[in-house]
């Protein structure tokens, strides 16, 4: 720890200003009390809060603050005392980045994909934690080696958390036939689309297995979305602001469905971060807006179109049988070219797992695997880019 870190009082002790590292931070006096990070405060095992908030006094300020090595001591006027980590309390300021720390956007002259071995992430935690990793960093990952099985993917979501079910049942086919009910069920080529934004929740990852891909065409195509947001930010920021602002609907109906929510193409998060992005041409409807306000959105999503099938954002690849792709619902967009089946088949299998099991699974294992409680995943097994 830099030993010029200093803290000063201000605003009579309602706020701190902690300076470490070339950084300044400013934290709220009744922010720190309400998170001190003692058995008192917060439960030892859950860290969840024991106190009620809401109780506080808002005029709570600290009456003295000191540091102490890497540690902050303070000291408040409900006679509280609390330490704190000077790490742990900068790792909580407000990012200035337009993305989660651990991204890494990407566009056609991504190289080498991110992979993963089927058997090895389902037996060993390490290799699972790599692909978790991978997956998280890179917004999707090839699996190789999956059993050529209707359900051969479901041993590894049990790895992760329950398999999403949705009104097509749990792991469903994705193949041409007869009197299509949805346009995926087609040979037509699809345009680059996230799945499911007329669900509320959007199934967060998915899951696509190739059983056969011998039919004339049929290659996958993958878009980062949030590369193709941040480029439409730099291009022509009045086109990315009104693509957080608007919020079309998305619809799906058949004889027994009907399913409808509505959010941006583009969606911040509260810090102004790109949390995820919608594109479904065959689902969205926009409400009867103001000429003008539809003008400059029809422009917006022209130019947001433009971006996600250019050549220079996408990458293509053709699944072989036993390979699988997982991907971030909430950041990729994915498509495929049009196939044609004389003398071939193509069946992929396709399933869901949501956000929050997948996040959490990641981290528990980070965490575990870091305190050296199993064996830490080596380079071989990352299958990841740098």
């Amino acid at each position: 720890m830099s030993p010029a870190a200093e803290i000063e009082l201000k605003d009579d002790g309602r706020q701190l200003a902690l300076r470490l590292a070339g950084r300044e931070q400013q934290l709220a006096a009744l922010w720190l009390r309400e998170r001190a990070p003692d058995a008192d405060t917060l439960d030892p095992r859950t860290g969840q809060r024991l106190i009620e908030a809401a109780r506080l006094p808002l005029d709570l300020h600290a009456t003295r603050a000191r540091i102490d090595g890497d540690r902050l001591e303070v000291q408040f006027s409900d006679g509280h005392r609390a330490t704190f980590s000077l790490d742990g309390l900068l790792a909580q300021a407000t990012p200035d980045r337009d993305i989660d720390d651990g991204l890494t956007l990407w566009d056609a002259t991504l190289e080498t994909l991110p992979q993963a071995d089927f058997a090895a992430a389902r037996d060993d935690d390490g290799a699972l934690l790599a692909m978790l990793e991978a997956l998280h960093r890179h917004g999707f990952v090839k699996v190789q080696g999956v059993p050529l099985t209707e359900d051969g993917m479901q041993p590894l979501i049990d790895r992760i958390g329950p398999l999403r079910r949705t009104n097509w049942g749990g792991i469903a086919d994705v193949k041409s036939v007869a009197d299509a009910y949805d346009l995926t069920m087609t040979r037509r080529g699809l345009e680059p689309h996230t799945d499911n934004p007329y669900r509320d929740p959007i199934p967060g990852y998915i899951w696509l297995h190739c059983l056969s891909n011998a039919a004339e065409g049929g290659d996958s195509t993958l878009a980062d979305g949030f590369m193709a947001a941040r480029r439409l930010r730099d291009e022509a920021p009045e086109h990315f602001e009104c693509l957080t602002r608007l919020s079309p609907t998305f619809r799906y109906t058949d004889a027994t469905t009907d399913l409808e929510s509505e959010g941006p193409l583009i969606e911040l998060d509260s810090h102004g971060r790109l949390a995820r992005v919608r594109y479904s041409n065959r689902t969205e409807r926009i409400d009867a807006h103001a000429p003008e306000l539809l003008a400059r959105y029809y422009a917006a999503r022209q130019h947001f179109y433009r971006l996600i099938t250019s050549d220079a954002l996408t990458v293509h690849l053709k699944l072989a049988p036993g390979e699988m792709l997982i991907m971030d619902n909430y950041r990729l967009l994915h498509g495929r070219t049009a196939y044609q089946l004389d003398g071939g088949t193509r069946h992929l299998r396709q399933g869901y797992v949501d956000r929050d099991s997948t996040a959490s699974r990641r981290r528990v294992l980070r965490a575990r695997l870091t305190a050296g409680t199993a064996e830490t995943p080596t380079a071989t097994t990352r299958g990841a880019i740098s």
